[in-house]
C-alpha cells in the first residue's frame, strides 16, 4: 500500500465528475466529450482527473446513496458506442428529449427515455456478446447476480425499497429467491447486460486517460444506502434489527452550519462482525475502486476513527452520540491485502487529535480545502503556508459553494481576509488567485472544480449538503472549454512546476 503520492512530484488536477461533461444527451457519458476532456486535461498540463462516486443513483440523485457500492450508473453508458456495436441506431435515440437545459440536468428524463433506449438495445444484444457476457459474470459473481435480482424486483415492484417487499423477499427465503430469479431471467440479463457495457466503456476511457499521462482519482463513500443492493444482500454487515430496520443511522453533530446536525441516515456497519470476517466485504468494495481508478479517496476518513450514530426514527442529528469506527486495524487489513493502492483521506470535519493521529498511522495524504481557511475557527490548518508535501490541496470540493459564490455569500470579514491573505485582485480574476495560491503551495497534488476554473458563481454548485432537489446537476458546455482556459491552466501550473 502506497502511503503517499511521490515525494516530490507535483501535480495538478479539476474535479468534475462524469455527469457533468458536456453532450447531446442530457447527462455526461462515457463517450467523445470524456474522451475530449482527457484531451483538454493534456493540453492544460493537468495530471489528475477527479471525478464523484460511478455508482447508479436513486433518490435525490446523489452519487454518494447508491443503489450498489459494486455497480456502475447506466446514466453513463454513451448511445454512440452501443450504436458502433450494432445495438442501436442513430434515429432510434437521437431526438429525443433527454432534457432541453445544456447546463442543467434533467434526472426525471434521464431516467425515463435513456433507460427506455438502453433496453432496445439489450433486445439486439441477445444474439451477441453471450461469451463475454459470462465472462463478465464469472469476474464479478460476489456482486453481479445478487444486484440484478435486486434491480429486476425494484423494476417489478415499481422502485418500492427493499425493505417494503414482503418478507420472504425481504428475510431473502432460499425458495423465494429461486423463484424470482426464474420469473425475472430476462430482467436480470438486462441488468447484467447493463452493468458489461457501463465496465467496458469506462475500462476503454481510463485505459485512454491514463495513456495520456492523466490519473484518476475516484472516491469511495464510507456508507452505502439504506435501499441498496448491498444492505439487502449482506444484511448481516450492518445494524439491522429481526425486521430489517437500522438500529441507528449515520449523520454528523450539530455545528456552526447546522444547530441540528446532518441526518444522512446510511445504516452502521456492525465493525465487530466485519472484523471477525477480516473486513472481506469492504476489501472488495476497495478492490473493486481500485481497478476502477488509479487513487482512492476515502470518504468521511474520521468516520474510521469515530462516527456519529443517531437512533433510528429520529428527524434530527441532535441525539446522536459519538461511536469508536474500527481504526488503524481496518487500514492495517488494506495494508496486509493491498501493497500497490494509492488512497487519499478525506479528513475534513469535526476534527479531533485520535483524528489526526490515525491519519499519521495510515501515512495518507490528507486534504486541505482553501475556502475553508478564512473561517477564524479553523483557518490555521487550511492556510496554504502550513500544508505539507504530502497532502492533496483543493480551492474547494463538491459540498462547497464555487471560490466566486462563496466571495458574495460569505461574511465581510472572511472575504476581506481572502482578499488581504491571497493578494486577490479584479484584474487577474478572484477565481484564479485562488488556484494560484493552491498551486503554488507545498502540495503534492492541487486540484480545483471545473466551476472555479471557469469563475462560475452560485448557479454552478454541485451539492449543498443535507439539502434535496437541486443538487448533482450542473453541467459545463463545450463552448466554456476554450483554449484561452487550455493556455491559462497550463501557464499557472507550469509556472509553480507540476507539469
Amino acid at each position: 500500500m502506497k502511503s503517499d503520492i511521490k515525494k516530490n512530484q507535483r501535480g495538478s488536477g479539476i474535479l468534475m465528475h462524469i455527469s457533468s461533461l458536456p453532450g447531446e444527451f442530457g447527462i455526461g457519458t462515457f463517450g467523445k466529450e470524456a474522451y475530449d476532456f482527457v484531451d483538454f486535461l493534456e493540453s492544460a498540463g493537468q495530471k489528475y482527473w477527479q471525478i464523484l462516486p460511478l455508482g447508479p443513483t436513486g433518490y435525490g440523485d446523489s452519487p454518494y446513496q447508491t443503489f450498489s457500492s459494486f455497480a456502475g450508473n447506466p446514466y453513463f453508458i454513451c448511445l454512440d458506442l452501443l450504436r458502433r456495436k450494432g445495438l442501436l441506431k442513430e434515429a432510434e435515440y437521437k431526438h429525443v428529449n433527454y432534457g432541453r437545459n445544456k447546463k442543467r440536468l434533467d434526472y426525471q428524463k434521464i431516467s425515463k427515455n435513456k433507460m427506455a433506449i438502453l433496453r432496445l438495445a439489450y433486445k439486439r444484444s441477445k444474439r451477441c456478446e453471450i461469451n463475454d457476457l459470462q465472462e463478465f459474470q464469472k469476474e464479478n459473481k460476489y456482486w453481479l447476480l445478487d444486484y440484478a435480482l435486486f434491480m429486476s424486483l425494484k423494476t417489478k415492484f415499481n422502485n418500492k425499497p427493499w425493505f417494503k417487499w414482503d418478507t420472504n423477499l425481504k428475510q431473502r427465503d432460499k425458495k423465494t429467491l429461486k423463484e424470482y430469479r426464474g420469473e425475472l431471467e430476462d430482467e436480470i440479463n438486462f441488468w447484467v447486460f447493463i452493468q458489461y457495457n457501463f465496465f467496458e466503456q469506462w475500462k476503454n476511457l481510463k485505459e485512454y486517460s491514463n495513456d495520456k499521462g492523466i490519473k484518476i482519482i475516484g472516491d469511495i463513500p464510507i456508507y452505502t444506502a439504506y435501499d441498496s443492493a448491498d444492505t439487502w444482500t449482506h444484511s448481516d454487515i450492518f445494524l439491522l434489527d429481526k425486521n430489517m430496520i437500522p438500529k441507528c443511522v449515520s449523520g454528523c453533530p450539530p455545528d456552526s452550519f447546522s444547530r441540528t446536525g446532518q441526518l444522512w441516515g446510511n445504516p452502521i456497519y456492525n465493525w465487530e462482525f466485519l472484523e471477525k470476517s477480516n473486513y472481506d466485504w469492504w476489501m472488495r468494495r476497495i478492490e473493486t475502486s481500485k481497478n476502477l481508478y488509479d487513487i482512492v479517496r476515502f470518504d468521511h476518513f474520521r468516520g474510521f476513527e469515530s462516527f456519529w450514530e443517531v437512533p433510528y426514527g429520529e428527524h434530527t442529528s441532535v441525539n446522536g452520540r459519538w461511536v469508536k469506527g474500527p481504526g488503524i486495524k481496518f487500514f492495517n487489513q488494506v495494508k496486509k491485502d493491498f501493497q500497490d493502492i494509492h488512497i487519499i483521506a478525506e479528513d475534513l470535519g469535526f476534527l479531533t487529535p485520535e483524528v489526526n493521529e490515525l491519519l499519521d498511522q495510515t501515512g495518507f495524504p490528507g486534504m486541505k480545502v482553501l475556502l475553508f481557511a478564512f473561517d477564524n475557527r479553523r483557518k490555521g490548518t487550511y492556510l496554504p503556508h502550513n500544508y505539507r508535501e504530502n497532502c492533496a490541496a483543493y480551492t474547494g470540493t463538491h459540498d462547497n459553494e464555487t471560490v466566486i459564490g462563496w466571495l458574495k455569500t460569505t461574511r465581510k470579514s472572511y472575504k476581506a481576509y481572502a482578499i488581504k491573505y491571497l493578494k486577490l485582485s479584479r484584474r487577474e480574476g478572484y477565481h484564479w488567485g485562488f488556484i494560484r495560491s493552491v498551486w503554488s503551495s507545498p502540495a503534492n497534488i492541487a486540484i480545483a472544480p471545473m466551476q472555479d476554473c471557469l469563475g462560475l458563481g452560485v448557479s454552478a454548485r454541485m451539492n449543498t449538503p443535507s439539502t434535496l432537489g437541486l443538487n448533482w446537476r450542473w453541467r459545463v458546455t463545450k463552448e466554456q472549454m476554450t483554449d484561452k482556459l487550455v493556455k491559462k491552466m497550463y501557464e499557472i501550473t507550469d509556472l509553480y512546476e507540476r507539469l
